[in-house]
């Protein structure tokens, strides 16, 4: 595994001239959230990524695999190729428990007390170490113990009714996933081998009943990710036939999730919901006055949204409101299913990101650069040990995260 590529980048004040000579002042595209084949992707490989980011001209990318790291050498390696800027992230499923037992949702609409939590420019390499190494052992190796059991249950049941199909592990390990089993990835399996077992659509809506013990499938079973929502609803969540009580040992205490993040290098991100189905919001998220006490109480001043998900009236107003109080605000798309949408990042009306919002997103981005170029030279990232933002300094590390990101764009050869 090679080192940091910023390790020998010039210092501070070198770069900051180089780019007062050189800078274009171009506000890159940014996406700084997205999946990969290495979490649950609707990519089936890294490069696919990388080439539909050049097609759309999105030039800063940003890696944001659920509990893991191991796309982040791949990642790198294409980066320096494509010469596209990388963004070292990762994300986590959390809970907060006093919520959880007061029933409030935070940025789950579904489950009280679940938190997604995700950490921006992280080291590469990450050099976890000690508590925080052995607490991402553990919840890689109980997410993908559940989700075992999970596809050992699908099955059985599919063995039961006599459904003629057939889940085989191995196979599925080899074909689906790059090393982490999920549930995605079975949902993505069952759909393969139904439409391959049962191309007539009689014969296949009769046998997803059987499946979906007595349901009548509601999909067009060739829209993938429709097919494999419809799937995952009724085989995993509440009343399906794989539905597990969930393990507390693969979901991590927010606390947790924070300290591991820190000791990566990266700066705590709170991923927002925003509204959703209808223009619902979370009991967490409804009072934005009462948001914004709540996160800077914990000492968080990152946000991140997907705005795919979101109304772009709603997103614009949010973004204004914490970015005028000093929070670094990320995008990013997700592309968590098998829908594949576009890269460049827009509203879920289709509404583009504006001139301000683009630069907000880009603004981030720097300040995620700098996090990386300061960590790579062993130096103070945004964020202090003990979790503190280091908010005065907000507007130096976007300008030498600018010129860190045009460093690269320039001067990065293979």
């Amino acid at each position: 595994m090679t080192h940091s590529i910023f390790k020998n980048y010039p210092e501070k004040d070198a770069i900051l001239e180089w780019y007062s000579m050189n800078g274009s002042n171009i506000i890159y595209h940014v996406n700084n959230h997205f999946h990969t084949p290495y979490s649950f992707s609707a990519f089936t490989s890294i490069n696919q990524i990388f080439e539909l980011a050049k097609k759309e001209k999105v030039s800063v990318l940003g890696i944001n695999d659920l509990n893991t790291f191991s796309g982040f050498e791949e990642f790198n390696e294409l980066c320096l190729e494509y010469r596209l800027f990388p963004c070292f992230n990762i994300e986590f499923t959390g809970l907060i428990r006093s919520a959880q037992k007061a029933g409030i949702t935070i940025n789950d609409p579904v489950h009280p007390g679940r938190i997604y939590v995700s950490g921006k420019g992280l080291d590469y390499p990450v050099n976890s170490t000690g508590n925080s190494a052995k607490k991402i052992n553990t919840l890689i190796s109980e997410s993908a113990g559940q989700a075992e059991l999970m596809l050992e249950l699908v099955s059985k049941h599919l063995k039961s009714i006599d459904a003629d199909l057939e889940l085989n592990k191995d196979y599925i390990y080899g074909k689906y996933t790059l090393g982490t089993l999920r549930v995605g990835h079975i949902a993505r399996a069952v759909r393969e081998a139904i439409l391959k077992k049962y191309p007539n659509e009689e014969a296949r809506n009769t046998i997803l009943v059987r499946i979906y013990g007595g349901n009548e499938s509601k999909v067009n079973f060739n829209n993938h990710a429709a097919a494999e929502s419809e799937i995952t609803t009724q085989l995993f969540s509440s009343g399906g036939i794989a539905n597990l009580k969930e393990d507390l040992k693969a979901i991590l205490e927010l606390d947790d999730i924070v300290k591991i993040i820190l000791d990566s290098g990266g700066i705590p991100t709170y991923k927002v919901l925003l509204d959703y189905e209808e223009g619902n919001y979370s009991e967490f998220e409804k009072d934005i006055e009462q948001l914004h006490k709540e996160l800077s109480s914990k000492n968080i001043y990152s946000l991140e949204l997907i705005p795919a998900r979101n109304d772009f009236v709603r997103v614009r107003e949010f973004v204004r409101f914490f970015h005028n109080r000093n929070y670094i605000v990320s995008f990013g798309t997700g592309h968590n299913t098998s829908n594949m949408i576009p890269l460049r990042v827009s509203s879920k009306d289709g509404v583009v990101l504006d001139e301000y919002l683009r630069r907000v997103a880009f603004e981030a981005a720097c300040v995620i650069a700098a996090n990386q170029y300061y960590r790579a030279k062993s130096q103070d990232g945004y964020v202090e040990k003990n979790g503190r933002f280091r908010l005065a300094l907000k507007d130096e590390f976007i300008e030498t995260g600018n010129a860190v990101i045009e460093y690269f764009m320039q001067t990065n050869t293979q």
